[in-house]
């Protein structure tokens, strides 16, 4: 069957949190535990970023050109590439270097901030291809339980 948006089991497993004040207003500060949690969200979902990652990969061994990268990068538009280096760059990840020739080179290159995501980075893609057929498995598995 599939996933459905009607509202059904809609009993919860626990209460809602309560003030712990008598009144309803709300609590007056955030948990102090969870004060970074949209800053940290914001760094993972660049870092996160399929073809962040990609690019992250493919600048470890030394600068290229955009459409070097392009080439490399399969499936990649050139509309996604540039908002990735773009968004790489404000990051503080990559650096976008011109030169002056004609017709004008630029270069990308991972800045130490960004040679520091190298290792996790060939981590997580390692272990990527190491279990790709597991969870194609699995996926298969659960598509089939869900069909019905």
């Amino acid at each position: 069957m599939g996933t459905s948006l009607k509202p059904a089991n809609t009993d919860l497993p626990a209460p809602p949190r309560q003030n712990s004040r008598s009144d309803t207003r709300p609590d007056p500060m955030p948990d102090p535990n969870h004060a970074d949690c949209r800053g940290v969200a914001s760094v993972l979902s660049r870092v996160g970023d399929k073809w962040s990652v990609f690019v992250i990969m493919m600048l470890s061994d030394g600068p290229k050109r955009f459409n070097e990268l392009k080439r490399m990068i399969n499936g990649i538009s050139q509309r996604m590439l540039t908002l990735t280096l773009r968004g790489l760059e404000r990051d503080g990840l990559v650096t976008r270097t011109i030169f002056p020739t004609i017709p004008p080179r630029v270069d990308y290159e991972l800045t130490d901030l960004g040679r520091g995501l190298q290792q996790p980075v060939k981590a997580l893609g390692e272990w990527a291809i190491k279990h790709q057929t597991q969870i194609a498995t699995a996926r298969s598995r659960f598509d089939e339980r869900n069909e019905t």
